[in-house]
């Protein structure tokens, strides 16, 4: 609790503080920048290149602590807030919660044409979106924005506070900081799913990133195990199942591993659980006859919104397991007699697939192909300290299906909406959360085009990352001839660079790359790859 008298600047600086609040990520001008109200109030404040990563990086931190840890954001009136929407929207599409603090016009000129409204404007990509006009409600208006990012389905707050509010007096502030809650599934519905998963002869899960957000991964591993089912990930819940467990499918995606396909078709029982099953070119697409579809979400607008299920189960996502395994495990035997056939179903179709990609996989020729890059990477970096994510393109469809993970919240993935640059902002932000960890991201061309300055941002910042640049010259398959050497720049921007385009140095360079972070300098290795853009598309076969 806290109470004191201050003015709105200093009283949204102690609430943050109040609130948990480690880092404020953004662009001034801003008071709370401006006025080192953040930084007085023991939060550290962080100055990006350009907005959108600085709300990337929120989104980051987020995403690598389950959404127990709420960032703020904050950047300058007008232009700040213009440059700002595609940060938020990202973040809002992928289930990335933070509180955006937006600095907006005077109140006398709030609705005067041109002047661009946070209000007005980003209602549609933010849970909750209020102006604060009012210096006495500070404390609850803010509340508000923490308490939407904090529960149910976990987005951005958005409070946008009128630059002449910032130096007005604030009276006795009486804080109370917000919580989590989680809700229980109705134990009839689950009582019903059991019955389906347990009658099934191919029952499959499909878990999103909500198993990731409740911590849901050991009841995740348990009830496969004791289903004898096979298990397909989101591309956000990659990392929710072990990638190397012999039950494991792999990531849907727009590049996706064949036996995930396999098994998503085969399937006469679908669960997923934590998931929305959104259409998307990044997700899966289940057939909806001659199945049985059930959808368990903590969202209910999820539900037969774009896949039309047979079963719903609304609650949170570890305790829908951790019911589901009690319910199931009065319904079968230790043993059914089938994990054995499962697995060897799964394994002979993943060793099929590897052997039609090794030629791509293990490539000696130049320019460099970059499924052998992702190889190499998949090989040398260790898999029980890294968080990996990749861009939006080609560099995501190498990687969601050939980058295998084993630990969970070790792979930021993502594809409701696809803005190039985001994956920067999302390792600088792991890295943030967890220093331990060794933090990569992978981009291309484009991307690197988009916010490829904030690398600067992270040697300015020391937080060392590594960044894998596949440098085609290009994006995707455009016909865009971009060109640049970005080790040089990465190396002139305070970083180590590097530029690599023998096929034989791609695993010494990922390695001296690693060491070079070990030591704390953020790292860019520049790869000169081919114009190559084969994915894998067993739907398609």
């Amino acid at each position: 609790m806290y109470l004191v008298t201050m003015n709105v600047t200093d009283a949204i600086a102690e609430i943050l503080a109040e609130e948990g609040v480690e880092h404020l990520i953004g662009f001034p001008s801003h008071p709370l920048f401006d006025d080192e109200a953040a930084k007085k109030a023991g939060i550290r404040p962080i100055v990006t290149r350009q907005e959108r990563t600085a709300a990337h990086m929120i989104d980051g931190i987020a995403r690598v602590t389950s959404g127990d840890q709420v960032e703020a954001f904050a950047c300058q009136h007008g232009p700040g807030t213009e440059n700002s929407v595609g940060g938020v929207a990202q973040s809002y599409a992928e289930s990335a919660p933070f509180v955006a603090l937006p600095a907006g016009y005077s109140r006398a000129k709030t609705n005067t044409d041109p002047k661009f409204s946070s209000l007005v404007t980003y209602q549609s990509v933010t849970k909750t979106a209020e102006q604060l006009t009012d210096a006495d409600a500070v404390g609850e208006t803010v509340r508000r924005a923490f308490q939407a990012a904090r529960n149910g389905r976990q987005r951005p707050g958005l409070v946008e506070i009128p630059k002449d509010m910032f130096s007005k007096e604030v009276g006795d502030l009486d804080y109370e900081p917000t919580s989590s809650t989680r809700t229980a599934p109705d134990p009839d519905a689950v009582a019903a799913a059991a019955d389906e998963l347990v009658a099934a002869d191919v029952p499959v899960i499909y878990a999103g990133q909500g198993v990731h957000y409740a911590k849901g991964w050991e009841p995740l591993k348990e009830l496969a195990e004791l289903l004898e089912a096979p298990v397909a990930t989101s591309l956000n819940g990659k990392s929710a199942f072990p990638e190397d467990h012999p039950l494991a499918l792999g990531a849907g995606s727009k590049s996706e591993p064949r036996q995930l396909n396999h098994f998503i078709n085969k399937a006469d029982v679908l669960f997923g659980v934590g998931c929305s099953f959104t259409k998307t070119a990044y997700g899966i697409t289940p057939p909806e006859e001659d199945n049985t579809i059930i959808h368990s979400t903590n969202d209910p607008s999820d539900v037969d919104k774009d896949v039309k299920s047979d079963l719903a189960v609304i609650g949170d996502a570890k305790l829908t397991l951790e019911a589901l395994i009690e319910e199931v495990e009065g319904r079968v035997d230790d043993d059914r007699g089938r994990y054995d056939d499962v697995v060897s179903e799964i394994d002979a179709i993943r060793e099929e697939w590897l052997a039609d990609w090794e030629d791509d996989l293990t490539d000696d020729s130049t320019p460099i192909n970059p499924y052998r890059v992702v190889n190499e990477l998949d090989n040398v970096v260790d898999k029980e300290n890294i968080i990996a994510t990749a861009d939006a393109g080609n560099p995501r469809d190498f990687m969601s299906a050939f980058f295998e993970v084993t630990e969970p919240l070790s792979y930021m993935g993502w594809g409701k909406t696809t803005q190039l640059g985001y994956s920067l902002g999302l390792a600088m932000g792991a890295k943030l959360a967890h220093p331990e960890k060794l933090c990569i991201n992978v981009w291309g061309d484009g991307a690197v085009g988009m916010l490829g300055m904030d690398f600067e941002t992270a040697t300015r910042e020391d937080i060392p990352v590594l960044t894998i640049y596949l440098n085609n010259r290009e994006m995707a398959s455009y016909d865009t001839p971009f060109f640049g050497n970005y080790a040089e720049v990465a190396e002139a921007l305070g970083g180590y660079g590097e530029r690599i385009e023998d096929p034989g140095e791609v695993a010494p360079a990922i390695r001296r790359g690693v060491e070079k972070v070990e030591n704390g300098t953020p790292t860019m290795l520049e790869f000169m790859t081919q114009k190559y853009t084969k994915k894998s598309r067993p739907d398609l076969e």
